[in-house]
């Protein structure tokens, strides 16, 4: 379903398939977390948080690259 949006809206899916690691990694960084929490060890799911949000940023760096670019394209010199 998500190819086939993808598609329609012509939309490369190397950018889809980095959209949906970086929801992933969220949604374990954030299970991760709240477990550690439970089990009364506060700093290690700060830490885990932490790393969690610099894999999201690294990921997220060649799409904010193309939107950054394509806001430059837009722009009239």
């Amino acid at each position: 379903m998500l190819e086939s949006l993808a598609v329609n809206a012509h939309v490369n899916m190397m950018y889809m398939e980095t959209i949906l690691k970086i929801i992933g990694i969220a949604y374990i960084a954030e299970f991760a977390s709240q477990i550690t929490k439970d089990a009364g060890q506060g700093s290690i799911a700060s830490k885990i948080e932490l790393s969690g949000k610099i894999l999201i940023l690294a990921m997220a760096i060649p799409i904010l690259t193309v939107i950054i670019e394509t806001i430059i394209q837009l722009i009239p010199s």
